[in-house]
């Protein structure tokens, strides 16, 4: 990262100072490494790192085919498949290196007890923070049905804080009734952190086979299409985060530094990019710094004095 941009570009969430607004998403970067061996990518341009989402036990996914690409954006299906949480843990954390940003576990269950179990193996690690994944929709159980039910996610966020010290960021689902009720629970229930949203449920279909293109079936849908949305859900939260001081990461669809700079006048106080890494893994260089430029011309000093700066 270029030095005048250091201090503009820094970010408190949590209690964890970040280098950069920007958050790589679970499950668009592997475990950490997967855009390392992309010349000119580097992990010092990002403020955090989501891991992939990690399970009590290994898990091999879904069945084929599990992506799918779809008008401005992207289905997928991959079925939280990983190693498990004493693999990530003993064998993959040991390899990452810690100086060059934050990295933050994804923790997913199909019981409450299981987030427990794995939020707690997490705590005794060197991860900086723990995403709580309960809105993944394309997995049968689980994460649907514990982040579509606002007193569910609750329970889950409750025995999750129980088990660690750690910040604790709470991933939403857009696929619900009223995602400001769930996050003011989430809240009660002892989240530090927001993450808005997860994708949307959406589906794909064969016409000359007149079947599913996902083996799944249905499969979570992220990419520029879903952007107007998630940036809807992140002001709403925001209204409700806002007087508890808790900070959002806002995500779904950025691609520009325009979409980045849109979520944090909506609220944010980070922003996730996932998808438009596919197609450009060199992305996060460019919006810090477009953001930065952004903030220089408005004689702003800070990304927070841009957070929820929205007229409304």
């Amino acid at each position: 990262m270029v030095d005048s941009q250091t201090n503009l570009l820094h970010v408190d969430f949590c209690g964890l100072s970040l280098a950069s607004p920007i958050v790589l998403l679970s499950g668009c970067v592997g475990f950490g490494e997967e855009y390392t061996r992309v010349e000119g990518f580097s992990n010092n341009d990002v403020g955090a790192v989501v891991l992939k989402g990690t399970t009590k036990e290994p898990r091999l996914g879904n069945a084929p085919h599990r992506v799918c690409e779809t008008p401005m954006g992207m289905l997928n299906a991959i079925g939280l498949q990983n190693p498990g949480v004493d693999t990530v843990v003993d064998e993959i954390l040991p390899g990452l290196d810690f100086s060059e940003t934050r990295f933050i576990a994804n923790v997913c269950g199909s019981t409450i007890d299981d987030y427990a179990i794995v939020t707690r193996r997490f705590d005794d690690s060197p991860i900086d923070a723990i995403e709580i994944n309960i809105s993944c929709p394309n997995i049968r159980e689980g994460g649907v049905q514990f982040g579509n039910i606002p007193e569910m996610s609750a329970r889950v966020v409750a025995a999750c804080r129980a088990a660690t010290s750690k910040p604790i960021i709470t991933k939403l689902s857009p696929n619900q009734t009223d995602i400001a009720e769930n996050a003011r629970l989430c809240i009660e229930a002892g989240t530090d952190g927001l993450a808005v949203i997860n994708t949307l449920m959406g589906m794909a279909i064969d016409i000359e086979k007149r079947a599913p293109v996902l083996g799944n079936v249905r499969g979570g849908l992220s990419g520029p299409a879903i952007k107007p949305i998630a940036l809807l859900k992140t002001q709403q939260v925001y209204e409700v985060a806002r007087p508890h001081d808790v900070p959002i990461i806002g995500q779904g669809g950025i691609t520009t530094p325009n979409d980045a700079i849109e979520f944090l006048i909506a609220g944010a106080a980070a922003v996730g990019v996932g998808t438009a890494l596919f197609y450009d893994p060199l992305v996060c260089r460019k919006i810090n710094a477009e953001i930065a430029g952004y903030l220089e011309r408005h004689k702003m000093t800070s990304v927070a004095d841009l957070t929820g700066s929205l007229q409304l």
